[in-house]
């Protein structure tokens, strides 16, 4: 029996004076080249029983943008994704340039069949979005973590 999948990532969000904004990413590579509404995500990665998630889930955001967090992260649980997928997710506040991100790579064989091995960025761009806007970009599965940080601001 196949040993279910797990992703831990984190939802990095600013206060822009009363407006809450969140960083969501964009998958890189030639799948999701032409693909925006719900094909961005939360910074994430899989890990597995070795590793706690609150570890990978820091080391996946450094990876995939380049930026180190250092400050506590707030818990938002988890959901489980189409696919089967677990993901667990924190939150923390920050302030990034989305536009100066700079993700690891992975290399596939592209075009399939071809014998040619291409280098992609595991996200191509990184966006910062007000909520509504956030739900239509976001991967479905992953709306209710956008969901537990509002409440989570609403309360603090």
């Amino acid at each position: 029996m196949a040993k279910a999948v797990k992703s831990a990532g984190v939802l990095a969000f600013r206060k822009q004076g009363a407006t809450l904004e969140v960083l969501l990413v964009h998958p890189g590579g030639p799948f999701w080249r032409n693909k925006d509404i719900g094909a961005w995500s939360i910074p994430k990665g899989e890990f597995n029983d070795t590793e706690d998630a609150e570890t990978a889930a820091r080391r996946e955001f450094c990876e995939e943008t380049g930026v180190a967090l250092a400050g506590p992260l707030i818990p938002l649980g988890e959901i489980r994704q189409r696919a089967g997928k677990t993901v667990i997710a924190f939150a923390t506040e920050i302030d990034v340039d989305a536009g100066q991100i700079e993700s690891n790579t992975f290399e596939i064989e592209w075009p399939p069949r071809s014998g040619r091995h291409q280098t992609f960025p595991e996200i191509d761009r990184a966006e910062w979005f007000q909520p509504d806007a956030a739900r239509q970009k976001i991967n479905a599965a992953q709306v209710p973590f956008l969901e537990r940080l509002q409440a989570f601001v609403r309360e603090s």
